[in-house]
């Protein structure tokens, strides 16, 4: 009972406090988002529309900014690798550390009757550190959605070089035509167009873009450019021949894994396949010897 009733209170206070730092929206607010809403709902789906992340994280923002003026930028980076750049998100995923290990402490203090101890300990644990998991998890999809749709994005960007579009029109063209295939790619290579405008060299803005995607392939590809730029080779023929590269190594990837797998196929066999194939020969013999020993026996 000292356990539920904690958790109650861990619980009820949370909510309290959320509920009590919850922004009030005024009129001008709302009549802002009243007439906005045909164009941002027309852009994004509707769920996405209707959850405004800026607003959610007004709590959260209000707690940290009591103990930290600003927030982790060892955080600030991990959130940006996998998509994440409003300062927003580092409060909400703050904010998830303390609202899921409460939520497990109550969920255990209500249900559990045996081991409440243990269950309490172990789902304020895993609370806390599934935020983290969820973070790694999102960052490594990023990257392989990035390195995967590399290659068809150079393709791409080859084909408008040579029919004599300048590279940072072609970059804008090759953003607005990925935005469905490969959104992550085309939202990087609109950061990079954005950059430029805002008046960062092109050479820079290329240079925050491998920091931002943290990938050998993308940094190879920067790379590249830099020394087209600087010595003015032709671009085209450069990302022809590393298109082409990048599909040698993804092939030659994907022929790794295939061959991973025997080996990865011997433990199943051997705790699962093996033993049943073994009870199906060997059981009948078996059974007609116990059977032979009872009569001899007898």
């Amino acid at each position: 009972m000292v356990f539920v009733g904690l958790a109650l209170v861990l619980f009820v206070t949370f909510v309290s406090v959320f509920l009590f730092l919850m922004p009030r929206p005024s009129a001008a607010g709302a009549l802002l988002h009243e007439v906005t809403r045909p164009v941002r709902t027309g852009q994004v789906p509707a769920w996405r529309a209707a959850l405004n992340v800026d607003y959610l994280a007004k709590p959260f923002t209000l707690g940290r900014s009591l103990f930290a003026p600003a927030p982790d930028p060892i955080l600030v980076r991990r959130l940006a690798l996998a998509g994440y750049r409003k300062p927003a998100h580092a409060d909400i995923f703050l904010g998830a550390r303390l609202a899921l290990p409460a939520s497990g402490g109550l969920l255990v203090a209500l249900f559990a009757s045996n081991n409440a101890i243990t269950y309490f300990i172990l789902a304020v644990g895993l609370g806390f550190f599934v935020p983290d998991f969820w973070l790694s998890w999102a960052i490594n999809k990023r990257r392989d959605r990035i390195r995967l749709s590399l290659p068809d994005g150079l393709d791409f960007l080859a084909i408008c070089l040579e029919a004599g579009i300048g590279l940072d029109q072609a970059i804008v063209r090759l953003a607005r035509e990925l935005r469905v295939s490969h959104p992550d790619l085309a939202d990087e290579l609109l950061q990079v167009n954005f950059e430029q405008r805002a008046g960062v060299t092109r050479i820079t803005a290329w240079k925050n873009f491998a920091d931002r995607v943290d990938l050998e392939n993308v940094r190879s590809f920067v790379g590249m450019l830099v020394q087209t730029d600087r010595f003015g080779t032709p671009i085209s023929k450069s990302l022809g021949s590393f298109s082409d590269a990048l599909r040698v190594e993804r092939r030659q990837r994907a022929e790794e894994m295939a061959a991973k797998t025997t080996v990865k196929l011997l433990f199943p066999l051997i705790l699962f396949i093996a033993p049943s194939m073994g009870i199906v020969l060997i059981g009948p013999a078996v059974l007609t010897l116990i059977k032979n020993f009872e009569q001899t026996l007898r």
